[in-house]
């Protein structure tokens, strides 16, 4: 029987990009053949977290269709269990949709429902030639799902329910069976402080056993949250530094400097208390690199509760921001509160993130700059720019060497960080 094609598609979070892998890897092990040009199915999981997420992803639907009409397309992720909840899927050319409560089940389901048995298991782990993180020699690895915090202004809680962890045994073998061309693993979460909520582990644990178990010499986050990085954590991060084998990078999604904001988004701290944190992180390394979620145009943000937000990010060792217009969510606390709080204009949120995404840029390259002259192991990417190929640091700063021999991608080796010049740092190899 002639292969079954298949290509899968991810919006958002890195889970959602975690999630992808784990599909593709099933679907290829199933015997379904990964084909990019009109595949007999297209996958795609969606993100809800933005009016935008959606749209691009039914743009993407309908794209699909009109390129490939004899194609099938499955829908899956918060998006499609929105429209699910929510009776909002008739309009759409879609052939299945697997809500966030199943997609565990999802290549399953398309065996069953769409496509018949395909070819016979092939057993073993393909590779996946087109995934950018197996390419450079990383892993996503999800290992958290889920979220209890019910942040006013996310619908994620509703659509992914309550957390679910899974067991550190489980993610010690499934990175050990991940194969020696994997260098780096990214755990990713939605919500990282509620990691072993319902297994009685913790996070630092984890940690510790993927040191002690494994030979991955990098391990990173995609995301770690605000309530995860506390005095506990803080201490286990300055023991293990001198091995070298946590990547120093956090992404800590804050998303205001403005107390009130904060309160209103129901997120549980002040930011004293959070610039006191991040700044206990930078003592302990000054390179590490920190990035943060900002949302701009909150219910209620005055000029002067953005003006501290700005004090906030500018006075704080953040230097890498990802900013976001606040766009309400149906059934979120936010929908109710619009009632009562007033919405800043599309103009005032555009204004406010341009203000902000200047801010981040002049940050950001103080930040490049301060790593010349160093040296650090780097991990190269599959990427090559004007004759220069690209790696990242162990902060995960991306560096650009000239090769003058072939390198072999997803391998480490340790460069001399030389200039900083055109937006980007270059180094050598030592």
């Amino acid at each position: 029987m002639k292969k079954q094609t298949f290509f899968t598609y991810s919006f958002g979070c890195r889970v959602n990009q975690a999630e992808k892998e784990v599909i593709d890897r099933e679907m290829q092990n199933n015997g379904f053949s990964l084909k990019k040009q009109s595949p007999n199915i297209s996958i795609i999981n969606t993100c809800a977290i933005t009016h935008k997420a959606e749209r691009e992803a039914k743009q993407l639907i309908y794209r699909l269709k009109r390129e490939n009409p004899n194609g099938q397309i499955v829908i899956t992720g918060c998006s499609a269990t929105y429209w699910k909840k929510n009776d909002l899927l008739k309009n759409l050319p879609i052939d299945l949709v697997v809500d966030n409560i199943n997609k565990e089940f999802l290549v399953k389901l398309i065996q069953n429902r769409l496509s018949g048995q395909a070819s016979s298991n092939l057993g073993g782990q393909n590779k996946i030639g087109m995934d950018k993180y197996l390419n450079s020699g990383r892993a996503l690895i999800k290992i958290q799902d889920g979220c209890q915090r019910f942040c006013s202004y996310c619908i994620v809680p509703y659509l992914r329910s309550n957390p679910k962890s899974e067991k550190i045994k489980n993610l010690e073998l499934r990175i050990k069976n991940l194969g020696k061309e994997i260098n780096e693993i990214i755990f990713t979460a939605i919500n990282t402080e509620a990691f072993g909520f319902d297994t009685g582990e913790k996070l630092i644990t984890l940690i510790d056993q993927t040191i002690e178990a494994t030979k991955i010499p990098r391990i990173s986050f995609g995301s770690i949250h605000p309530w995860s990085i506390n005095d506990e954590f803080l201490n286990y991060y300055k023991k293990i530094l001198p091995l070298k084998r946590l990547v120093n990078f956090f992404h800590v999604p804050i998303q205001s400097g403005s107390n009130k904001i904060l309160n209103l988004m129901k997120r549980g701290y002040t930011q004293e208390k959070m610039l006191e944190k991040l700044n206990k992180l930078h003592k302990i390394n000054p390179l590490v690199l920190i990035a943060t979620d900002v949302i701009v145009g909150f219910l209620d943000e005055t000029d002067r509760d953005f003006q501290e937000t700005y004090d906030f990010l500018e006075k704080s060792p953040i230097s890498k921001f990802h900013i976001f217009r606040f766009s309400k969510r149906d059934n979120t606390s936010a929908h109710y509160m619009k009632k009562n709080f007033k919405e800043p204009s599309v103009a005032v949120k555009f204004k406010r993130s341009k203000i902000l995404a200047d801010l981040g840029k002049k940050k950001y390259e103080m930040f490049l700059k301060k790593n010349i002259g160093r040296t650090s192991t780097i991990l190269f990417l599959n990427t090559e720019v004007d004759g220069y190929r690209e790696a990242l640091l162990d902060n995960q700063l991306p560096i650009y060497i000239k090769i003058n021999k072939p390198i072999q991608p997803a391998r480490l080796h340790v460069a001399k960080i030389l200039e900083y010049k055109k937006g980007r740092l270059f180094g050598k190899l030592l």
